[in-house]
């Protein structure tokens, strides 16, 4: 007889919701408790959670794939939505209001370095060449937060396939815009714009790492990182860089954002684990967004079934911060 254990990653089939009431657009916002969200936040801040105009809001809401899925509930969208970090608009977490200046169209997305040939697309025909689907992702921040998000979007290997690296590339390079007009933030000269991360190819084309275009049922709002982001949940969440506009593959390893800021704290792996501390605080728990409850941190954000292996005999490397 055989006898299946489940994943830390899975949750039990019937525990997920209907296809019918998830496709129920009104339903699931009723679910989510969208009139006391509204209440909370106030109508015009409500507003600004929503992304108006988009040209592939036809898209959405998008099929859930029941592989990734998390054993908490989903995060109240007016929670998630209103607590983000994007210093490219500031340092503070209230940032969907500062992000209403973020323009996503036009926009494009290149494709360089080790690469056949160089590529530069449209965002729209980028998303409506891939295919779209739905995973509920764990997101924990370096800051001991966290929080359990619907995003739809695309397996990042599938766009690797699409950019055609060279053998010889390891790494792939991401980078956001740089417009100082657009963005505040941007203005601040000790920050070493444009925000920077990486992924080792490995790491890029596991199961796990995806590109988000969209989130709770829609296109993502612009503080989300909208028009193109990425979600890595097994590392902390300032690897998952937002407003993409670039991938460079190459066969170094690139310096990141916080790495060149504060590399004795920030490092290039940054993957979770509740055993190694941040320099100025533990990372044993992490505080759930909504409820304020502490709740143990796992190693690999309770993903280890799909990361583990990527980072096997590489003891003596700083991975965990």
């Amino acid at each position: 007889m055989l006898i299946k254990s489940r994943c830390g990653w899975e949750l039990p089939e019937a525990a997920a919701t209907p296809e019918n009431v998830f496709l129920d657009r009104r339903a699931l916002l009723a679910g989510l408790g969208a009139v006391g969200g509204a209440a909370l936040i106030g109508a015009p801040a409500l507003a600004a959670l929503k992304p108006s105009g988009d040209p592939t809001a036809d898209l959405y809401p998008a099929l859930r794939n029941p592989r990734f899925v998390a054993t908490r509930p989903l995060t109240a969208e007016a929670v998630a939505a209103r607590y983000n970090n994007f210093y490219e608009f500031g340092a503070h977490k209230e940032i969907y209001k500062a992000a209403r200046r973020l323009k996503t169209r036009p926009w494009t997305v290149v494709f360089d370095g080790m690469v056949e040939k160089r590529q530069e697309l449209d965002i729209d025909s980028l998303i409506r060449r891939m295919a779209l689907e739905e995973r509920v992702y764990r997101h924990r921040c370096v800051e001991a937060w966290s929080m359990v998000v619907p995003w739809t979007g695309f397996a990042m290997k599938d766009l690797v396939a699409l950019a055609r690296p060279l053998s010889g590339a390891k790494y792939v390079m991401m980078e956001t815009f740089l417009d100082r007009r657009m963005a505040p933030g941007q203005r601040q000269v000790w920050y070493p714009w444009p925000y920077r991360e990486g992924l080792t190819l490995a790491e890029a084309t596991n199961d796990l790492a995806f590109l988000v275009t969209g989130v709770y049922g829609k296109p993502a709002a612009n503080q989300f990182g909208a028009p193109l982001r990425l979600a890595v949940p097994w590392k902390y969440g300032f690897k998952s860089i937002k407003s993409i506009v670039r991938f460079h593959f190459t066969d170094r390893r690139p310096v990141t954002f916080w790495q060149a800021i504060a590399d004795k704290e920030y490092g290039f792996w940054a993957n979770v684990n509740p055993a190694v501390p941040h320099p100025r605080w533990s990372q044993a728990s992490e505080r759930v967004l909504g409820t304020n409850e502490r709740i143990p941190t796992r190693l690999f954000n309770g993903y280890g079934d799909f990361v583990a292996a990527l980072y096997e005999g590489m003891k003596g490397m700083r991975l965990y911060r």
